[in-house]
């Protein structure tokens, strides 16, 4: 999907495409099973150069490949020329406004916005940010809830990471710990996805903490009652981290009160540019910091890699658990963040492979 402006030295073209990438095994989480996801990966052109953003379809979420291609193609003129011509963080708020509050959409946007700035100034974005490279942050590698031999066997397929997030939110979840134990001496990492109670949080920390499990991430759901949230925050054994509760800026007031860390995801607080100011107030208030993902191609894992000189934990595996990719960038190997060489985020859509991807 192709939104073409007029010539003249502020055209800027904004090219969608919606695309499906295919899993190499089911994924299940406390909400549901998924063996593809759908993705919106823009491309932002002006003066011969190309920034990339992406975004994922999230039923749970509300938000789908039609609707969030609708709202960037009701965007004007004068609304795409900004992201070229001033920095991101200058345009964000009447975005934002012109979008609807949608943060999904927004996220793509800004982030291929971001790329292209990073580009023209002919630097990659983390430098052009001013920050300095992490070399010794690692992601973790997910394995989703299956029956237990598929999360041995899953976790066998992908042995040799130090750090592994385990997911949560069924009646067995100890013994899930237990028997994974057995099998690595890596740090694992657990997300309940708001399937615990306050009790089960604070029973299972203490155990949890014996087994090498280095925080819990989102053990209640949003909606639970804040006194709750206090006696986890309170009398856990292993650190609390946001999820579902740190969706956007509006949110790290109560996540400051309530939890030890957040987790960042760009699609939810509308990209790079919140993303950033959310961790840097993080880090001011003491607390740890996160980028999570969803499953998703290079493109948003590139993105999304930039932020690691502000993080203490990364979770950027979402290219790791698809099969084939219509894109490369940043590579997340068994951990270890390796940079490509190109400008921006990195990202690059590989045209030979892109139509055997895209949605029609």
């Amino acid at each position: 999907m192709r939104s073409q402006r007029p010539a003249g030295d502020r055209r800027v073209t904004l090219t969608m495409y919606p695309i499906r990438l295919p899993l190499r095994d089911p994924f299940t989480i406390s909400r549901g099973t998924i063996t593809h996801q759908d993705s919106l990966v823009v491309a932002l052109e002006h003066g011969g150069i190309t920034g990339y953003g992406e975004v994922t379809a999230n039923d749970y979420y509300g938000h789908t490949l039609s609707a969030m291609s609708d709202a960037l193609k009701s965007l004007s003129e004068d609304d795409l020329a900004m992201c070229c011509e001033h920095p991101p963080e200058n345009h964000w708020q009447r975005l934002s406004e012109q979008l609807g509050g949608d943060m999904f959409s927004l996220s793509a946007l800004d982030m291929a916005s971001h790329d292209w700035h990073a580009r023209s100034s002919g630097s990659t974005l983390w430098h052009y940010w001013g920050l300095t490279w992490n070399p010794d942050l690692q992601s973790s590698f997910t394995i989703g809830i299956d029956s237990m031999e598929e999360m041995r066997r899953k976790l066998d397929a992908d042995s040799g990471w130090d750090l592994y997030k385990i997911k949560l939110g069924t009646e067995y979840d100890l013994e899930i710990i237990r028997q994974l134990r057995q099998c690595t001496t890596a740090t694992f990492r657990v997300d309940a996805n708001c399937a615990w109670s306050a009790q089960q949080t604070i029973d299972y920390s203490k155990e949890l903490r014996h087994l090498g499990v280095q925080f819990i991430e989102q053990p209640l759901p949003r909606s639970a009652d804040p006194a709750d949230k206090q006696r986890v925050f309170e009398e856990s054994s292993l650190p609390i981290i946001a999820d579902e509760d740190c969706q956007t800026e509006a949110d790290l007031k109560t996540c400051f009160e309530f939890f030890h860390g957040i987790n960042v995801k760009l699609c939810k607080c509308g990209g790079l540019t919140p993303a950033r100011k959310m961790l840097t107030e993080a880090k001011r208030h003491g607390k740890l910091t996160m980028v999570g993902c969803m499953v998703e191609s290079p493109i948003g894992i590139s993105g999304a890699a930039q932020l690691a000189p502000l993080l203490d934990f990364a979770d950027l595996d979402g290219a790791n658990l698809i099969s084939d990719s219509p894109a490369h960038g940043v590579e997340v190997m068994r951990g270890h963040l390796k940079l490509p060489v190109q400008l921006g985020t990195g990202a690059e859509l590989v045209p030979t492979a892109l139509p055997h991807f895209l949605i029609q």
